[in-house]
């Protein structure tokens, strides 16, 4: 077994089908916080903007009394729109930052905008970005990120994403050709990269330097072959069930965390990764199994903290679904 030591495990509100910071259709911040502790990890992210307590001492407290600990937070920003638009980001990012700091937490993922809307899937704008967009997007995110290091000391780190501007390999390759690298890093989303099509270890490989934050995902190659033939959104792959367990679908896990260990020594640095698993809309009764399940999957891979099944109840049956 290859070693990991160098990566950490946390888990995301989207793993518990979180996708907004108020919705009827998923739970709130409390029973995720409760449910991820008893699941085994004392790692997270913060979720969408909002979506946590927003006061620095009632979000410290609230971890502590599980015994997490805050590693990341997201932000969805389209910059492709111009000065505007980076004006708003860094207004956000600014307060997330804030708040990331105050909690000990030192990466920012920036989301691209999607094109598509989140709950319906209907196109809101165009798919492609001329080039004035994509020089507003590249320089912007190069501005942001320096605004966050120098006034916040936060670290950007970049999401490519289904259904936006950075979404395939070759669009991924070069938005990290023409950012700065000494301020722009990847946030490698391994589902969404084989959703699109790409490969994730080539990335590693050859961008190993800038993925420096990972979210851990799966696709079901069945159900993404039959979203592309239908040309369906992201919202309805979702929906679907295209991103799944990670014994049960793509990338295959093991070889990929043993090429990021490789990055993390070879840069000598400790690298996040976090599970995230699409499931927007769920039932609140379903992530918690899911979850627990995931969590000793990646401690039988090597990779860990994962804490032992907290909780009066049994442990979900690892079998069921």
């Amino acid at each position: 077994m290859p070693d990991l030591s160098r990566l950490t495990l946390g888990t995301a509100p989207d793993s518990w089908g979180v996708w907004f910071p108020q919705d009827d259709h998923q739970v709130g911040w409390q029973q995720y916080l409760d449910e991820i502790a008893r699941a085994g990890y004392s790692h997270t992210e913060l979720g969408p903007q909002g979506f946590m307590p927003q006061d620095p001492s009632q979000l410290r407290d609230e971890l502590a009394a599980r015994g997490l600990t805050v590693v990341g937070g997201t932000v969805f920003a389209g910059l492709h729109k111009g000065a505007e638009a980076l004006a708003q980001a860094k207004e956000a990012f600014g307060r997330e930052a804030r708040l990331l700091a105050a909690v000990g937490a030192r990466h920012l993922v920036h989301l691209p905008e999607q094109w598509t809307d989140m709950h319906t899937g209907a196109a809101v704008q165009a798919a492609d970005v001329d080039p004035e967009g994509w020089q507003n997007l590249v320089r912007g995110t190069d501005e942001l990120a320096r605004f966050l290091l120098e006034e916040h000391g936060v670290e950007l780190v970049f999401h490519p994403h289904a259904d936006t501007h950075v979404d395939t390999q070759e669009r991924i390759e070069a938005f990290l050709t023409d950012t700065d690298a000494s301020v722009v890093n990847l946030c490698l989303d391994t589902g969404h990269v084989s959703y699109c099509g790409g490969d994730n270890l080539q990335l590693v490989e050859r961008f190993g330097e800038r993925v420096t934050y990972v979210h851990l995902k799966s696709v079901d190659p069945e159900v993404r072959a039959h979203v592309a033939a239908e040309q369906l959104s992201l919202a309805e792959a979702v929906q679907l069930g295209v991103m799944c367990e990670p014994w049960a679908g793509e990338p295959e896990m093991p070889p990929f965390l043993a090429a990021l260990a490789d990055v993390a020594r070879t840069h000598d640095r400790d690298i996040f990764t976090v599970v995230e698993q699409d499931l927007y809309p769920v039932a609140p009764d379903v992530p918690l199994p899911i979850g627990a399940r995931t969590a000793g999957y990646y401690a039988g891979c090597g990779l860990g903290p994962v804490a032992h099944w907290r909780g009066t109840r049994s442990r979900p049956d690892v079998a069921s679904a």
